[in-house]
């Protein structure tokens, strides 16, 4: 039989696709950093895998479809994706499913939606079918934004269409079942609307019981009041271009595309972290 392989299996994401897939008697491949946090699936074919590693070709050797989750946060993160790609080639993999950024390119205001667009390229450019599912910032996530209940950034009244990871990993699975059928294609996977986070700290009010606030911050207040964190400006950089994304207008759009992929309603930001807080 076909075999599928994931990557991000420990995660809330491919976590969700792996048990789905699961579920539908799908043949699995876990390629994780840690055997021990995989998840417990009856005949899964468990390897360990860290990107750049060698041993890449060796884990990808006999798979089919590969689902691709981006590596950790870093200066080198691209690279590790370049080489896991390259990889992926070596072992005669076929097709790529990659979990990507709305709006992922060179000039994407969020700055690591940029390592989404070159290695989106370095995919086309490889030989591999691929798909590109393009997630926007999780719902599930932002309620992380707040310290003290407070959510500070420079996004003004800027929107942020956030998506439910519990859909994304739905999309993973619905897309993995029949891969064939989603080559050449990037679907925008968001939420059902567009929010303001002052709109994100009064939902976060009502459900949480705690008061939110968002407090909108220049570019040098937003600096200053991350400096405490000793992160590298590359990072920091980072974490303040989640906010000047929202406000230029990069996240807002809402997609049709989880509703049309499996035929129900995206799950809305109030839902998802009503879920997530039970």
């Amino acid at each position: 039989m076909t075999v599928i392989a994931l990557t991000g299996s420990t995660g809330a994401v491919g976590g969700v696709a792996t048990y789905l897939l699961a579920a539908a008697g799908v043949p699995l491949r876990l390629l994780v950093r840690d055997p021990d946090r995989a998840p417990r699936i009856p005949d899964a074919d468990v390897r360990r895998v860290v990107y750049g590693d060698a041993g890449c070709v060796d884990a990808l050797e006999g798979v089919d479809t590969v689902f691709m989750v981006s590596a950790a946060e870093s200066e080198h993160r691209l690279d590790d994706h370049r080489a896991f790609i390259d990889a992926a080639v070596a072992a005669g993999v076929r097709q790529v499913v990659y979990l990507s950024f709305v709006g992922a390119s060179a000039t994407s205001a969020f700055t690591l939606g940029r390592d989404h667009g070159a290695t989106e390229e370095h995919l086309r450019a490889s030989g591999l079918a691929w798909t590109f599912l393009r997630d926007n910032f999780y719902a599930e996530i932002l309620p992380e934004f707040a310290t003290d209940g407070v959510i500070r950034g420079p996004a003004g009244d800027g929107r942020v269409a956030a998506v439910s990871q519990r859909d994304v990993g739905a999309v993973v699975a619905h897309v993995l079942q029949s891969p064939r059928d989603h080559i050449d294609q990037t679907y925008n996977l968001t939420g059902p609307e567009a929010l303001t986070l002052t709109d994100v700290a009064t939902i976060l009010t009502e459900i949480t019981g705690t008061p939110h606030r968002f407090v909108d911050e220049t570019l040098e207040e937003a600096r200053a009041s991350r400096a405490h964190y000793g992160a590298p400006d590359w990072l920091v950089d980072a974490w303040i271009s989640t906010y000047t994304a929202i406000r230029d207008g990069e996240l807002e759009h809402v997609s049709g595309d989880i509703d049309r992929l499996l035929g129900r309603p995206a799950t809305s930001f109030d839902e998802a972290v009503a879920e997530r807080s039970a």
